[in-house]
């Protein structure tokens, strides 16, 4: 007979108003030999409130891999895991994926167990459109990566929600709003908290009333293309290849040029671009 092995449950845990908690999940973090806690910290102060005695282990973002295999370990053992972050669903935007990977591979059972989160208590609050929506967690930091992101949110035609730190959300909204025009959007701050702040507008007019210190959890929904805008054409790199070759670019500058420009790796580029200079000269 083959040992049991343990079940992995990922607990939601409630995004600021510790009432939000529900009692399936309470009995869950009560009932499992170990909870997984992105901040032990942070999580025991819902387990104290509601009398947990559980033990706790770290599985912070930085390090989740490496602490995610010894938590299969436990569950490959028999003990019964839960796992919670700060706030709200386990592997949305926060640790979680890895050990879900993981345990899946093991044959280990996973089992979700509901909870608050922000991401669609602002879709739900915004007043845009709900039937069709597309989460795109943090923009990234880095100029070329942001950018491409951005032109995703200004392509989808549903309604977009992303997360955003407080330091950064004017000039996030001011990058949307130069990219996807004065959408309709949505700023909430503080979901379920005392603060809780529910932001209507256009991105112009958010971006200048959130101008100033920002502080708390911020979530952003934004309209989707209108219908009547059509997504810019994708640009064909082996034209931008010939037209470059044809104006006397070099093999090595045409393709570094159009790689740049497409976000494209540059040794496929590069090698489509000799090509294209041998059919040239095959001609003459």
């Amino acid at each position: 007979m083959n040992p049991r092995r343990g079940t992995l449950y990922l607990v939601g845990t409630p995004i600021g108003n510790l009432d939000d908690a529900s009692p399936r999940a309470i009995e869950t973090l009560r009932k499992v030999q170990l909870v997984a806690c992105e901040d032990t910290r942070r999580t025991r102060i819902l387990l104290d409130r509601f009398g947990i005695g559980t033990p706790t282990t770290s599985l912070p973002a930085f390090d989740e891999e490496r602490r995610a295999r010894r938590i299969v370990e436990r569950l490959r053992a028999g003990d019964d895991v839960a796992l919670v972050t700060d706030a709200g669903m386990p592997g949305i935007s926060d640790p979680g994926e890895a050990l879900v990977r993981l345990a899946v591979e093991e044959g280990i059972e996973v089992v979700p167990i509901p909870g608050p989160n922000a991401a669609l208590a602002a879709l739900a609050a915004s007043g845009l459109p709900t039937s069709r929506f597309a989460f795109f967690g943090f923009l990234p930091r880095k100029a070329k990566a942001r950018r491409e992101a951005i032109a995703q949110i200004a392509a989808f035609p549903g309604t977009c929600i992303l997360y955003e730190s407080p330091r950064r959300l004017s000039e996030t909204l001011a990058d949307l709003r130069d990219a996807l025009g004065d959408r309709r959007a949505c700023v909430a701050r503080e979901l379920t908290k005392m603060h809780e702040e529910i932001a209507r507008g256009r991105l112009s007019e958010l971006a200048e009333r959130f101008s100033g210190e920002v502080l708390g959890e911020v979530t952003i929904v934004v309209e989707g293309r209108p219908a009547e805008v059509e997504a810019e054409p994708v640009a064909d790199p082996e034209a931008l290849l010939r037209s470059r070759l044809a104006a006397g670019a070099s093999v090595k500058d045409a393709a570094r040029e159009v790689a740049e420009a497409l976000g494209l790796p540059r040794k496929d580029v590069y090698r489509r671009a000799l090509e294209l200079a041998g059919e040239g000269n095959e001609k003459t």
